[in-house]
């Protein structure tokens, strides 16, 4: 078994394929973290010491015990009110208003196969379970640790179940899912910052006294910060060193935090946001703590990666879609934006089928009164008159095409000018006399509510019955005015809003099997964990430039696997930056995800559908080897003249090497793109020049990048093994 526990020591083992996590109940009920990291034969409960740290208390049942302080120890779930100082993992207030809770260790269980969170997504096809209960009698608190396994993918999961065992209600102020502490090392704190349109951009920083903090106030997990923290030796590289992350697979607030206290120890951790946090629980009720997934490597950054993209991959995403190759679309939003109607939709779809594309999605503009972003949210009906006839209609006709047919939705939102509005007002979230904040001329629906979930879904629903194939799910704005008219418990609003987002889901994707959705956030705003459990694709950013996408996509790579990653080649000079790059640029950028097109066909020249046609061709030959690759990362697009990246088949037979070129400068030197995950030892035939590399060369020294004239230009090298 994975999971063991020693009677005489009180230690709970917790083993992968090459990482093991170790805890310990000591003799006071106290459950401390003893060790994670590199696997690790015999118990590890010497690293704990015991001093007189003076202002650094003792629990009151040690009497005077001076040399046991649990603000000095490390702890597997700390709390407020112990003495400890340091940033607890949970915060609870007493119906008299105290706050505090003193956990101690109850009794465990272990079982085959993964735990579930009730209306929660949660890794799945899992090894075993490890339950820890833990209790605080006095205050009639249960708190339950879970652990998960995925021991070939070195993943262990963590979520927590709080139980209300007394006779008053408890309110919960800070829930997080997962705390580590190191009683020491040195370490470099890696996160994911960015805004609209530059989402992921990695950021590397040595962890110091004090608190490195991320998260979200925004009701999402935002374009500000992704829910992903990597914790690593200062020396550690993409092929080399240790590190370990932690990712929340939640779509909502969140916080993540390092922090390096008195004695030198890092205490790291991950959950909800505290911000407009206070949930309450009723006496006998239970409260589920969204889940955190952790792993951890010796092989640098880049199996780190691997071991989170698969797990996300296999383990997270579901469904039809999860292995298949997305189908090539065509969006048509950069296409007409709301200037359309039937006719312009259907020609098209018309030029899209003569290029080879598989589908064409009708984006924002079909519904209600919508001829701008200005009215006519939450009101979705078709627009016969716009459409030329029904949303069945015009399926019909698409897919008589030989096409898919996708449509976009933005189930979460309404506008003021909408019928849905005028009839219930108090359905979105503003509070009676305050004028509420707008973005992008819109209010948030409070789907806190089931009965506003009810509506919506089955207006949904009724589109999606007309022979929709895909859905693109928006959500354009975060959440300012958290005051919901269906509810006292104003604390509770932005958590149940998120549960009401994954009834929805959970409800369509149950109704709907061979819908494929894909998630959008203003782009990149909600690509997290949670959302790719529903929707197995996210629109990785609004900004569709080659060139930052390079840099939004390898912050992406770091969590989360390339299939999920929504790709498009767009017009240029580009909508967003103005840029300008060729059709092989933006397309080499977009073959390393989901892949399609946000053009007008109808403006291209005829070597421009010539070298579309090409590339659809090149997609789909080389699709099954990127999305079931293990993807490596080459370069750094932040400081390195070419960002480089690769996808190398599991049997290290075939790999594809993938360069664009940023910088370009009189004299250029020469840029080597230095491979990886190939066999040793082997001999690679590139497949269009024919010539053959050893392995060894190309892993040490690398593939020389040809200095060319011009900005921007992209090459690929199609190995294999000979």
């Amino acid at each position: 078994m994975a999971i063991t526990y020693r009677k005489e020591t009180c230690i709970f083992n917790i083993e992968t394929r090459h990482t093991t996590y170790q805890m310990m109940a000591d003799s006071h009920g106290v459950l401390l973290h003893l060790y994670y990291g590199p696997k690790a034969d015999g118990d590890m409960d010497y690293i704990l010491t015991g001093y007189d740290r003076g202002f650094s208390g003792s629990p009151y049942d040690l009497g005077n015990e001076r040399t046991y302080s649990l603000d000095a120890l490390p702890q597997e779930y700390p709390t407020e009110g112990t003495g400890d100082f340091r940033s607890p993992a949970l915060i609870a207030e007493s119906a008299d208003g105290f706050r505090g809770c003193d956990l101690r260790y109850e009794g465990y269980e272990i079982f085959e196969g993964k735990y579930s969170l009730p209306e929660l997504p949660a890794v799945y096809d899992g090894q075993e379970t490890l339950k820890i209960r833990l209790a605080d009698k006095a205050a009639g608190l249960e708190v339950e640790l879970l652990y998960g396994t995925v021991e070939d993918l070195d993943i262990i999961t963590r979520s927590v179940v709080i139980t209300n065992r007394g006779e008053k209600k408890i309110h919960l102020l800070k829930a997080l899912a997962a705390n580590l502490d190191f009683v020491s090392g040195e370490f470099d704190i890696i996160s994911f910052y960015g805004r609209h349109g530059m989402e992921r951009n990695l950021q590397r920083r040595a962890a110091g006294h004090g608190e490195f903090r991320i998260g979200s106030r925004r009701g999402t997990s935002s374009h500000e910060y992704n829910p992903l923290l990597i914790l690593a030796d200062r020396n550690t590289t993409e092929r080399t060193g240790k590190c370990l992350a932690m990712e929340f697979v939640y779509s909502g607030g969140f916080n993540a935090s390092v922090e390096t206290d008195q004695y030198n120890q890092t205490r790291m951790q991950m959950g909800l946001a505290e911000h407009d946090f206070d949930y309450p629980v009723a006496p006998g009720e239970s409260f589920y703590v969204p889940e955190v997934i952790m792993s951890a490597s010796s092989e640098g950054l880049g199996k780190l990666s691997q071991n989170l993209q698969e797990c996300v991959r296999k383990h997270v995403i579901r469904g039809k879609w999860r292995d298949i190759v997305r189908p090539v679309l065509l969006n048509s939003w950069e296409g007409c934006y709301f200037s359309f109607d039937g006719a312009k939709i259907r020609q098209l779809a018309k030029n899209a089928a003569d290029l080879g594309v598989d589908m064409l999605v009708l984006d924002d503009g079909w519904f209600g009164k919508r001829d701008d972003d200005n009215s006519g949210l939450g009101d979705w009906t078709a627009n016969e008159k716009k459409l030329g006839g029904t949303v069945k209609k015009l399926s019909d006709d698409i897919h008589a095409m030989g096409l898919l047919f996708g449509i976009w939705f933005e189930p979460e939102m309404v506008n003021e000018d909408s019928d849905l509005y005028r009839a219930h007002p108090e359905w979105a979230l503003e509070a009676d006399g305050h004028r509420p904040v707008r973005s992008r001329n819109q209010l948030v629906l409070d789907f806190s509510r089931p009965e506003v979930v009810d509506h919506v879904y089955s207006q949904v629903r009724d589109i999606v019955a007309q022979g929709v194939d895909y859905l693109k799910w928006d959500y354009n704005r975060s959440i300012a005015d958290v005051f919901s008219h269906g509810t006292k418990q104003q604390g509770r609003v932005l958590y149940d809003y998120i549960l009401g987002l994954y009834r929805f889901l959970d409800r369509l994707t149950k109704e709907f099997p061979d819908l494929l959705i894909e998630g959008c956030s203003g782009g990149g705003g909600r690509f997290d964990a949670g959302m790719l459990y529903y929707t197995p694709q996210i629109w990785c950013s609004d900004n569709s430039d080659a060139i930052d996408r390079l840099r939004i996509q390898y912050g992406t790579s770091f969590g989360y696997p390339v299939s999920a990653v929504g790709a498009h080649v767009s017009a240029v000079p580009n909508e967003q930056c103005g840029r300008v790059t060729s059709l092989s640029v933006r397309g080499t950028v977009a073959m390393s995800g989901t892949f399609g097109y946000e053009l007008d066909p109808a403006k291209l020249s005829d070597e421009e559908k010539a070298e579309i046609r090409e590339q659809i061709g090149t997609r789909r030959r080389l699709a099954p080897l990127i999305n079931d690759g293990l993807c490596y990362r080459l370069s750094d697009p932040f400081t390195d003249p070419v960002c480089a990246w690769s996808f190398v088949a599991r049997d290290g037979a075939k790999a594809i090497v993938n360069a664009v070129t940023l910088e370009n400068h009189c004299n250029n030197p020469v840029s080597y793109v230095v491979c990886a995950g190939l066999e040793a030892g082997a001999r690679y035939r590139d497949a269009a020049s024919g010539k053959v590399y050893p392995a060894d060369g190309l892993m040490t020294v690398g593939i020389p990048v040809p200095n060319e004239m011009g900005e921007y230009r992209a090459y690929t090298w199609e190995l294999e093994k000979v």
